[in-house]
């Protein structure tokens, strides 16, 4: 068993970067991820989990991988590498999976993000399309980085066990056309009609920032747009909630 005590091993600074540095960690294929759940969601859905970092007295879960290097480090150690406020006694680097969309997609419900900049609200939309089933989901120009230590620990594994490709709109459409899948847009122009009045089963949902909302390009690939009602005084909701009544629509009338 290795043991590290100090901040300046490389190891320690391998970590750091993968937690800062988008660059970093597309050029070394690996990214970061913290807590114990999650160390224990990589191992379940055979996640490639290269080096985990505990501190003592942790419980690891049993891996199958033999080649996964296993570090004891010291507390301070763990406070300097966690991006973390308060540590939980792991951190781990997985290695990336495969984020390019397939030649073609089935018949199913998909999610397209465009402009969503907070990682939180990308992981928590991760972890709402895989709670209600999607078969998929799309991250556009603009948004967080997928493998934003942010974006992990908001989507609670889902990075192991549901497809999420990065592409740009105009593929993206492609495929959904390709498909026969009908592509709305989460937004109000003159065709917009409420989203209980629309079948969503088989159909893909584009929706953008709170801020910005859809972008001209996005809303011409549209074939239709939808609208979630809410209270007059109300003028939006953020994208992570939007995003979770359009899924629950979807999955309520499979």
């Amino acid at each position: 068993m290795e043991t590290i005590t100090s901040r300046k091993n490389p190891l320690c600074t391998h970590f750091r970067k993968l937690a800062a540095s988008r660059a970093y960690r597309e050029e070394t294929g690996e990214f970061l991820c913290d807590s114990p759940k999650l160390l224990q969601e990589a191992d379940l859905w055979g996640a490639t989990v290269r080096t985990v970092l505990f501190t003592e007295g942790t419980r690891l879960p049993p891996f199958a991988d033999a080649g996964t290097r296993l570090v004891q480090v010291s507390e301070s150690v763990m406070e300097a590498v966690s991006p973390m406020q308060t540590p939980q006694g792991v951190v781990f680097s997985c290695l990336m999976g495969g984020d390019e969309p397939p030649a073609r997609l089935e018949p199913g419900r998909y999610l397209l993000l465009e402009g969503v900049q907070d990682p939180g609200n990308v992981g928590t939309i991760l972890r709402t399309a895989d709670a209600f089933d999607a078969s998929g989901l799309f991250l556009l120009e603009g948004c967080a980085d997928l493998y934003n230590p942010k974006t992990v620990r908001a989507a609670m594994g889902v990075h192991f066990r549901r497809p999420v490709w990065r592409c740009g709109l105009e593929q993206a459409a492609a495929l959904v056309k390709n498909a026969g899948l009908p592509l709305y847009g989460a937004a109000l122009r003159e065709d917009t009609r409420d989203v209980r009045q629309v079948d969503l089963r088989r159909a893909a949902v584009l929706v953008g920032s709170e801020g910005q909302g859809l972008s001209p390009a996005a809303l011409a690939a549209c074939d239709l747009t939808v609208k979630i009602p809410m209270s007059e005084h109300c003028e939006s909701l953020n994208a992570a909630v939007a995003a979770a009544v359009l899924l629950w629509e979807a999955a309520r009338d499979d």
